[in-house]
């Protein structure tokens, strides 16, 4: 397991969820809700976010469906990756699986009484600590970095 600071990013139309880990990838936290419909705002936020974290990466939610295939939702995605990539360089980013992570969340924060309406920027910071989790658990488990890099294009 790599030792350094990792950021977690669950991108939606409205609200960009933010997690961060300890150095030693064992805990991660939610760290903030970024609004997401001003999406050069967004990108400004999440790099203000990476100087101060000084993370060893980033890792984005990819949403795929049950079956693993991706849609539009994912092609949002890949795009927004893409262009945060090189808002944040040299810092890496990375897209893992995020299936059922915001649905979890959901069902995690109901059952310890946060109402819906005011949960929703809750959600999507306990949606960034979840795809963080699992990051940290696979890359635990296979020795190797968590999903697909994304490539910076100049």
């Amino acid at each position: 397991m790599r030792r350094g600071r990792r950021i977690a990013v669950d991108v939606g139309d409205a609200r960009i969820g933010v997690a961060s880990c300890d150095p030693d990838g064992v805990l991660a936290t939610p760290v903030e809700t970024v609004p997401g419909r001003d999406v050069p705002a967004a990108h400004r936020r999440l790099r203000q976010i990476v100087e101060e974290y000084e993370p060893i990466e980033v890792v984005v939610g990819l949403p795929r469906s049950l079956s693993g295939r991706e849609g539009p939702a994912a092609t949002k995605v890949r795009a927004f990756a893409k262009e945060m990539a090189k808002g944040v360089a040299p810092v890496p980013v990375r897209l893992v699986d995020e299936r059922m992570t915001t649905v979890t969340a959901t069902q995690g924060l109901r059952a310890s009484g946060v109402k819906s309406k005011k949960g929703r920027s809750v959600i999507d910071q306990a949606a960034a600590v979840i795809i963080l989790q699992n990051a940290l658990e696979s890359e635990r488990v296979s020795g190797n970095p968590p999903g697909e890099g994304v490539e910076v294009v100049i």
